[in-house]
């Protein structure tokens, strides 16, 4: 087997534990695969700013890395800031995405940095403030505003009734846009082609390392694509039954019992690390 030369982590549920902490053992393991030469890329659906904490707390601000937001639209080294890649919804998407949801009773809602901009409050967004930090705006014109830069759109709403939004959206629109379940709660539409699959394979040209070179771990739907990608997809023991049937292996650790730290230990470390 050839060396793991790119780790690629999802936040939510894999590496940060259900209080969005990164636990001392895991935040060590991921430190010490600097000395593997090893390069880590940070993987989520948030945007940047919901991003960058664990980016610092990590070490990432001081070595060569990559983070990838937005499900993948959005992609930029660690140390730098500098954006590699970005893709956005354009206008007339964003205006029939926006017209399709408030014909269906549907709120919308985008993030940019810690702000959380949406055309209506619901119970949805207040819980995914409560948990996250987030500020909820409010904004009169969202479809106007989100037409001007969006990187993606999230439609909130009771996941039994959000079926049927999702079913409408891909049949509309499915051409011009990739649709991801970033909660349950949430159906996520991002430009077409944007995933955290490419994401990857986009850092992985830019560095001349291969799908058999690359580590990934993710727990949700929207991980599949990466995991489908990576020489080594791993899926979370607390992650959705889908991303299991395929992954390479699942973990025996959940995110709140350092499964992270388990893979990184049997790849990297001959020794685990200290508990």
């Amino acid at each position: 087997m050839k060396p793991i030369r790119l780790l690629a982590l999802d936040l939510d549920g894999t590496l940060l534990r259900s209080d969005y902490s990164i636990s001392l053992r895991t935040k060590n393991a991921v430190k010490c695969t600097e000395a593997a030469k090893v390069t880590i890329v940070l993987v989520s659906g948030r945007v940047p700013a919901a991003i960058e904490p664990y980016s610092r707390l990590l070490g990432l601000r001081e070595r060569p890395g990559y983070l990838v937001s937005n499900n993948g639209a959005l992609i930029q080294e660690s140390h730098t800031g500098n954006i590699v890649h970005e893709a956005q919804i354009d206008n007339e998407t964003v205006k029939a995405i926006c017209d399709l949801a408030d014909a269906e009773g549907f709120p919308v809602q985008m993030f940019e940095d810690n702000v959380m901009y949406v055309s209506r409050h619901n119970k949805y967004s207040g819980y995914e403030q409560s948990l996250t930090g987030y500020r909820e705006v409010v904004v009169e014109n969202f479809r106007a505003m989100a037409g001007e830069s969006c990187y993606k759109l999230t439609i909130p709403g009771d996941p039994a009734l959000l079926s049927h939004v999702e079913k409408l959206v891909r049949t509309y629109l499915g051409e011009k846009i990739t649709l991801f379940n970033g909660r349950p709660y949430f159906l996520d539409l991002m430009p077409r082609g944007s995933d955290k699959g490419s994401a990857l394979a986009r850092i992985a040209e830019i560095l001349n390392v291969n799908a058999a070179e690359t580590l990934a771990i993710g727990n949700s739907t929207n991980d599949e694509a990466m995991i489908r990608w990576a020489g080594i997809g791993v899926a979370m023991a607390n992650g959705d039954e889908r991303i299991k049937s395929f992954a390479a292996f699942v973990t025996e650790n959940s995110n709140d019992e350092d499964g992270v730290a388990e893979v990184i230990e049997k790849y990297f470390f001959s020794k685990g690390a200290d508990q």
